[in-house]
């Protein structure tokens, strides 16, 4: 991952919290010389592991030998920052958050990968009025399911984080920007200017 070094996050818990909360990531493999990607929710377990699945019918499962290395991507909240916000001439740009994950993948089956559905399934009914869980499910429809997909551990080796959050500028045109990010009143920007008031210098 290209990161500029006032953009490098390198807080291990940071950058675990970031995948905790920005889980719908992009599995990255490489098979016969191409690489192929499929966007899936990733669950992090244990601090250490990634822990998903992907349709059987999905060929990037047949290359997830064990050991072979992956990445998945985690992206955040991102957002134009337009020149014209500046006090000075500049180029427009562009503020994020994103997260790269590497490791070594292995399959899962059996009670591993049904375990791996119920905390996702858990997680994201959290906040649901009337939440689903596998356990209510008809234990003919679970295994069913389960013979659609492929499941996987990725045992994570390093990671790599890039918060471009405008942090090169002073205060005076930091404050603008979050200004008219929020001015522009939609989800991404208001989040990115969030992001950026945790930051601001103090200069």
């Amino acid at each position: 991952m290209y990161a500029p070094k006032y953009a490098r996050n390198i807080d291990p818990a940071s950058i675990k919290e970031f995948i905790k909360q920005h889980g719908f990531g992009i599995i990255v493999s490489q098979w016969s010389g191409k690489l192929l990607a499929t966007h899936i929710p990733l669950e992090l377990q244990n601090e250490s592991k990634l822990v998903g699945h992907i349709s059987r019918a999905n060929p990037q499962w047949k290359n997830f030998e064990t050991g072979r290395e992956v990445l998945a991507i985690f992206s955040g909240p991102h957002a134009y920052i337009s020149s014209s916000w500046y006090d000075h001439e500049n180029v427009p740009t562009w503020n994020y958050m994103a997260v790269h994950a590497y490791g070594n993948i292995r399959l899962i089956e059996g009670d591993e990968l049904l375990d791996s559905l119920k905390n996702l399934v858990d997680k994201y009914e959290g906040g649901s009025q009337n939440p689903v869980s596998i356990e209510r499910m008809s234990p003919d429809y679970v295994s069913k399911s389960l013979k659609g997909i492929v499941g996987f551990e990725i045992t994570i080796t390093s990671m790599e984080a890039s918060y471009k959050l405008s942090q090169n500028r002073d205060k005076k045109n930091q404050l603008s920007i979050i200004t008219e990010l929020e001015r522009r009143n939609d989800p991404l920007s208001v989040s990115v200017a969030a992001e950026m008031k945790k930051n601001v210098t103090s200069s």
